[in-house]
């Protein structure tokens, strides 16, 4: 059943509750996979994003007591190892969400995704817990995909990372007094994406600080129409994705914080190729019509660029994030 809790800002939202008492037995199992994503996508700013094929995945399993977790991988030896852990901190927030604790757990992580690169990590996480303890809650809880949403947007800030991690493929992702919403649409198959990773890292709210407040009326009506065409080129019309990834609202001012990123963004382009800033940065989204318009772009990449970048060449991924209960 659905009822309502304090938002953060006290108001009321939706939420699950437990449809019937009872608590996760000991020894129940869950394997969660989430896929990397890309945020923006040029001129979508906080509305578009893309599932890519690149996961992080997870085994977790309830215990008899305490809190176990391995991690290998990205992040081995970097990220904590206790219940400040953002997969553990989302699981809770989901249980707490119920009105449950969160059981004693061992889990064992095996992460892909680069950290601190434009591609989502933390989102991935976030929806990593939210989805193991829909799995774990199986015939306690039920979660809607509006619920899940909510519940991993509460945590992440806004929707257009945990949209596509959470259903796969191109979403659009918007908020209402209800909440957040979003529509999952197919990628023509013709779209081939090339992600270009640096070595660095870039800080998410260091690149959110670069924005101003207000832009001039026409970049806004500028990106308006480019957002609008590049739902309609990455569905119907690959060709026109080079004027449908124009932007004007965040990259130009982003971009003395990522001046390599900037500089090679500017000369794919200049060679035809469509690509923008994935997520915050500093990594590089290139969608490419074709296989042979990637190998293009990386060869251009290895002999203009001043550092090396690991080139990506991903599928889309179409069904977002997956819970198998063992």
């Amino acid at each position: 059943m659905t009822g309502t809790v304090p938002h953060a800002d006290g108001s009321m939202v939706s939420s699950v509750v437990s449809t019937e008492p009872g608590t996760v037995p000991c020894g129940r199992r869950v394997h969660v996979q989430v896929p990397a994503t890309s945020a923006n996508l040029g001129p979508g700013f906080d509305t578009l994003g893309l599932a890519l094929a690149r996961y992080d995945v997870l085994d977790i399993e309830v215990v008899p007591t305490g809190l176990e977790i391995e991690v290998h991988g990205v992040g081995e030896g970097v990220v904590p190892l206790d219940a400040s852990h953002l997969v553990v901190r989302s699981m809770a927030h989901a249980f707490a969400r119920c009105g449950l604790p969160l059981p004693p757990l061992r889990f064992v992580a095996h992460n892909t995704i680069p950290h601190g690169r434009g591609l989502g990590s933390s989102g991935a996480a976030i929806v990593a817990g939210v989805v193991a303890a829909q799995g774990l809650l199986t015939g306690i809880t039920t979660f809607t995909s509006d619920d899940l949403l909510d519940i991993a947007t509460e945590l992440e800030g806004h929707p257009d990372n945990v949209a596509p991690a959470l259903f796969g493929g191109l979403t659009i992702a918007w908020t209402t007094a209800d909440g957040p919403r979003h529509k999952k649409l197919n990628v023509h198959r013709g779209v081939s994406p090339l992600v270009l990773v640096p070595e660095h890292e870039m800080s998410t709210a260091l690149a959110r600080s670069l924005q101003p407040e207000h832009v001039p009326h026409e970049d806004a009506v500028f990106n308006v129409s480019r957002s609008a065409l590049l739902v309609a080129a990455l569905i119907q019309s690959p060709e026109l994705l080079l004027q449908a990834t124009e932007d004007r609202l965040h990259q130009g001012y982003r971009a003395q914080a990522m001046p390599e990123t900037d500089r090679l963004i500017r000369e794919l382009r200049e060679e035809g190729h469509p690509a923008v800033v994935s997520g915050a940065g500093p990594s590089i989204l290139v969608l490419c019509n074709d296989p042979a318009e990637r190998v293009r772009a990386i060869a251009l990449v290895a002999q203009r660029s001043e550092t090396e970048w690991q080139a990506l060449p991903l599928a889309v991924d179409f069904l977002g994030a997956t819970v198998t209960v063992g």
